[in-house]
């Protein structure tokens, strides 16, 4: 730190900026208190602080916000802006592989932190990056009258279908919450199926609480066969996933679709599914996307401009491009 050249000062201004670099020296490097600058200098302490604020004033000291390595609260405050979002938190990750793991690690260590507020909690317990999510939380004191629901029937194989049993049950141990579990199939093959499980009082049940939920934890992916699913198996077929995208899917919300511009996009596939509707999850009070990796970027950034995101959290990779096409279209809500 050191005081402006006296150069072409008066005697009097230079012995003022003198006095002020010095009384700025002691407290910023020294780190003396302001008693202690007043006591070795003989002057008040009212002085002292006056003398820090020209010291401020003249540009003797400048504050500087050290952002700490692999922070990035410009790049999360441009999102944030350009597509109306309250909330976006970037990962750094080691490799496109850990995206899941990673993404789950940082959102549990979050949320530990700040805990879920809310009576319903919806939960996209197949997610995987959800799974970690839950396993990895911090469990909080619970309040008796709080549930964890599922949004989404069962999907894939019997094996994917208990992990996200144990996930759904994990989230609500570490809430203190029930779990309301939606054991149906996800997908199912004819319209005349759906009916008949929507008849189920238990999934009555379960349906009519989606439409109340406090919070949502929303799963996200492309319009095509993602993650440990696979086509046919319990899910969509290639050619219902094709024909969606043929009309301009590019993302899905719990098995529902949108566009680019983040529109529902009505499709007969809606009747083959067993789970949330986008009515019910626009309704929702807080909805939270812990989503990253290429294969994800049209369906985020379609979310996004369609206003379906209050918290996200994802990769670095991710955050970037988010940013770098946030000018080609407008968020809409």
């Amino acid at each position: 730190m050191a005081s402006p050249p006296a150069e072409g000062l008066n005697g009097k201004r230079s012995a003022q900026l003198r006095l002020v670099a010095q009384v700025a020296r002691l407290y910023h490097v020294r780190n003396l208190r302001q008693r202690e600058i007043a006591d070795l200098l003989r002057m008040s302490q009212a002085r002292v602080s006056r003398l820090l604020a020209m010291a401020q004033e003249e540009g003797i000291v400048r504050t500087a916000v050290i952002v700490p390595e692999g922070l990035h609260p410009d790049l999360e405050g441009s999102i944030e802006l350009a597509y109306d979002v309250t909330e976006v938190h970037v990962v750094e990750v080691t490799s496109a592989e850990s995206i899941p793991v990673e993404l789950g690690m940082v959102a549990a260590e979050y949320f530990s932190d700040s805990p879920i507020e809310g009576k319903l909690v919806g939960f996209t317990s197949w997610s995987t990056t959800l799974q970690v999510m839950a396993r990895e939380l911090v469990a909080t004191r619970g309040r008796g009258d709080r549930a964890v629901v599922e949004m989404l029937g069962d999907l894939g194989s019997p094996d994917l279908q208990h992990e996200a049993a144990q996930a759904t049950q994990r989230l609500a141990t570490s809430l203190g919450a029930e779990p309301v579990f939606l054991r149906t199939p996800g997908v199912v093959p004819d319209p005349g199926r759906q009916r008949a499980i929507l008849a189920d009082p238990y999934v009555a049940r379960t349906l009519e609480l989606l439409g109340r939920l406090d919070v949502a934890f929303v799963g996200v992916g492309p319009a095509d066969t993602h993650g440990p699913l696979l086509a046919d198996d319990n899910f969509f077929s290639a050619q219902q996933l094709r024909a969606v995208r043929d009309r301009g899917a590019v993302g899905q919300l719990v098995q529902r679709f949108i566009d680019a511009e983040g529109r529902c996009l009505t499709t007969e596939l809606d009747d083959l599914v067993v789970g949330i509707t986008l009515a019910q999850l626009r309704a929702a009070g807080r909805r939270i996307v812990v989503a990253g990796g290429q294969s994800k970027h049209a369906a985020l950034s379609a979310c996004l401009r369609g206003g379906w995101v209050d918290l996200l959290i994802t990769d670095l990779a991710t955050a970037r491009h988010l940013d770098a096409v946030a000018g080609t279209g407008s968020p809409t809500r």
